[in-house]
């Protein structure tokens, strides 16, 4: 078990450096780590996971909780935790205090309108990550585009998407 906790460690300390833009911005190394290089999840395994921290309160890192439970159990859930959010919080601590004496530097001013668009990229690449791992079935984008167009141009609150999502999946496979 020290080894997996180890390597959850590894994964997540790593991953929580990298955090630009939030969690979203992760899926798409995290993906590819957890299901690809260390085979902990299958891509619907995954997808899965993602979708529960999705459908529950928090912070969608939330997943590295879920993950970990599945490598390693309950230390592998608190560990997990641990390494995505403590390294993240202490740079950003770090960082905001040394962005309060520096806030009206030109350096700041380019390095804050730089870090926006970077940001809006890391998550349309974690888009298109949970995209492809979807099922290809003409009901699964039909769903998909739906709900992106509706969460777009609408304020409509998430959970009722995806409740209507579930409730027309559901009513179809009965067919």
């Amino acid at each position: 078990m020290i080894l997996q906790l180890t390597a959850l460690i590894k994964v997540f300390g790593g991953l929580s450096l990298l955090a630009i833009g939030g969690g979203n911005a992760l899926i798409p190394d995290m993906q590819r780590v957890v299901v690809d290089q260390y085979h902990w999840l299958t891509a619907r395994e995954f997808l899965d996971l993602f979708a529960i921290t999705r459908a529950t309160p928090g912070p969608g890192s939330t997943i590295v909780l879920l993950i970990g439970q599945k490598v390693a159990g309950l230390p592998g859930a608190f560990i997990g935790a641990l390494a995505m959010f403590v390294p993240s919080s202490l740079l950003v601590f770090i960082l905001s205090c040394l962005w309060h004496r520096t806030r009206h530097s030109k350096s700041i001013k380019v390095i804050e309108n730089t870090l926006g668009p970077i940001a809006i990229g890391l998550i349309f690449a974690s888009a298109m990550v949970l995209i492809e791992a979807t099922e290809h079935h003409f009901l699964a984008w039909a769903i998909t585009l739906f709900a992106t167009v509706v969460l777009a141009i609408t304020e409509m609150n998430p959970m009722i998407i995806l409740a209507a999502g579930a409730g027309i999946s559901l009513a179809i496979s009965l067919l």
